[in-house]
């Protein structure tokens, strides 16, 4: 069977996880778009198994989740009559955990916006700790009986709840102005000092910097939910393993004690081999 060589699938690679769309990628690399798509797959696939199995038992003390949008397929309100409610055809959210000490993102998960995935994401996520730790997360309902299932008492979890002032059609495309927040205290004792979502907030921009799949008002999103998951295992895997973080020196998976070395694309690549 053909294989590209190591090299030419790190360019691949390289290009995917700096913002660039497939077709921005055949035309860089040369390669066709088939191509570029059964890589990200095959290396989606693999680096969302080694992040299963590699990161557990954690030793994170402060966690921030939040959940960013994005659609697939189509925009929610063109989705055809007999797609809708299938998962996976307009509104889809990711869901993600920062450690708020180094910045690792421990468990994501691609779902809907609801208490299922909600359970799901947290159950995950309590999976891969080694002692009690503080979460802070939004104002979403979905997350108090998730954290109350996963953890019972044993967790200090605050949420962080922010307010906003009317949108202005001159600005449609920019947030509406944030005009305050209110921390409600939902179980254990929380550190006031701790309670954000600072750093999971940015980790979304990231995203949308990282993903072109997740950029807003352009064509390049995703048409299959599956790619998607390919994508974001992908983008992951080289934040947590290959990128360095500039407030820490080093890339997340080192700052919290996962891996002793830096990764390079190459050895993202040679996991699916």
């Amino acid at each position: 069977m053909n294989r590209l060589p190591v090299e030419k699938r790190a360019q691949i690679i390289r290009c995917l996880v700096e913002g660039n769309s497939i077709r921005s990628t055949v035309r860089i690399t040369g390669s066709s778009k088939n191509t570029i798509t059964k890589l990200l797959i095959d290396v989606g696939k693999a680096c969302n198994k080694y992040q299963d199995e590699i990161l557990r038992n954690l030793k994170c003390s402060r966690i921030q989740v939040d959940e960013i949008w994005s659609f697939c397929y189509a925009k929610q309100k063109n989705v055809p009559e007999k797609k809708q409610g299938t998962f996976g055809y307009g509104d889809v959210w990711t869901w993600t955990a920062i450690c708020a000490d180094s910045k690792l993102v421990p468990s994501y998960l691609i779902g809907n916006r609801d208490a299922w995935s909600a359970y799901v994401f947290i159950q995950d996520l309590q999976s891969r700790l080694a002692h009690r730790i503080q979460i802070t997360s939004d104002g979403h309902h979905s997350y108090l009986q998730a954290v109350e299932n996963a953890f019972g008492g044993q967790v200090d979890y605050a949420m962080l709840i922010k307010m906003y002032g009317k949108p202005q059609e001159e600005i449609r495309y920019s947030p509406s102005e944030c005009i305050g927040t209110e921390v409600k205290k939902i179980q254990g004792n929380p550190d006031p000092k701790h309670i954000s979502t600072s750093y999971v907030e940015r980790q979304n921009l990231t995203m949308r910097m990282g993903m072109r799949r997740f950029t807003r008002l352009t064509n390049a999103f995703s048409k299959k939910v599956e790619n998607l998951g390919h994508a974001v295992s992908l983008h992951f895997m080289h934040y947590n393993f290959a990128r360095i973080h500039r407030s820490l020196r080093v890339t997340p998976a080192m700052a919290a004690g996962v891996t002793s070395k830096l990764w390079d694309i190459e050895d993202i690549v040679k996991l699916a081999d």
